[in-house]
């Protein structure tokens, strides 16, 4: 019984991983990237996103541009820290395009 209760567990932990996506949204910037330059940085955030620690301006990115895209995403990175650290720290990614 208890060999099958944790058979059964771990096939709904694995189940669960393997159904969960990666989120991400871009926003554009007056009239969007003009090239391929490109700014990442981590946001931290704490208790599965509730708590921001440290959050990227995408405006201090972009560098004084006028023009750019704004991606924040959810990466395979992203996901994994977060499950190693059982949804404490939940860090995202922020891309700036120029």
């Amino acid at each position: 019984m208890i060999k099958r209760t944790l058979k059964m567990a771990v096939m709904l932990m694995a189940t669960g991983i393997l159904f969960t996506s990666c989120y991400s949204y871009t926003t554009v910037v007056g009239e969007g990237a003009k090239g391929n330059d490109k700014t990442t940085k981590w946001n931290h955030y704490l208790i599965g996103g509730l708590a921001p620690i440290d959050v990227s301006n995408p405006k201090d990115l972009a560098g004084g541009a006028e023009d750019y895209n704004v991606k924040t995403e959810l990466s395979f990175v992203n996901g994994l820290v977060s499950v190693l650290t059982f949804g404490i720290y939940s860090p995202t990614t922020t891309t700036v395009t120029k």
